[in-house]
């Protein structure tokens, strides 16, 4: 009862800041990367990193430097963990917290999975602080009033890329 208790409350508690954790198949994680042109030495976030999959995948296939932000501190720990074991702890990182409180301004891409409602909260955040060319890569949910520059519609993948703020449309 106590286990039951604990997960139900780490379950409902990350999704009311982002998302339950729904884990994202292998290869919808590639087709992500893939679709964002992931490079070896981008720097790839990825937010409501849960078990850190596509963080790990990131640096392990694709060999470019990631930071997982988790609020969840057992999916932190277990992200770790796996990062230690597999040796990439020169390249993959998970941060304990928020993502709506973390910098996420060192991003070359972010990827996500979270809610619509998340999604749409989480808006004005990227467009403040990505630069311009990052590419953001959403599974399932979009960002209402962005127009993606790429979807996989039959694997639901949402490719937006940061414009400059200078330009009359953020995004095309």
């Amino acid at each position: 009862m106590v286990i039951l208790v604990a997960v139900l409350c780490f379950w409902l508690g990350t999704s009311l800041f982002g998302a339950p954790w729904i884990p994202t198949s292998g290869g919808i994680v590639r087709k992500m990367l893939f679709m964002a042109d992931v490079k070896p030495g981008d720097v790839v976030y990825d937010l409501g990193s849960g078990d850190g999959r596509i963080m790990i995948t990131a640096a392990k296939e694709f060999h470019a430097r990631s930071v997982g932000i988790e609020i969840n501190p057992l999916w932190v720990f277990w992200t770790r963990l796996i990062v230690t074991n597999l040796g990439l702890m020169d390249q993959a990182k998970v941060v304990w917290g928020n993502f709506f409180r973390e910098d996420l301004s060192k991003a070359d891409i972010v990827t996500l999975y979270l809610l619509q409602g998340t999604n749409d909260r989480l808006k004005s955040k990227l467009e403040r602080e990505l630069k311009p060319g990052t590419c953001v890569v959403s599974h399932v949910f979009t960002f209402t009033g962005w127009d993606p520059v790429k979807v996989d519609a039959e694997s639901k993948i949402y490719l937006y890329i940061i414009k400059d703020k200078n330009q009359e449309e953020l995004f095309p």
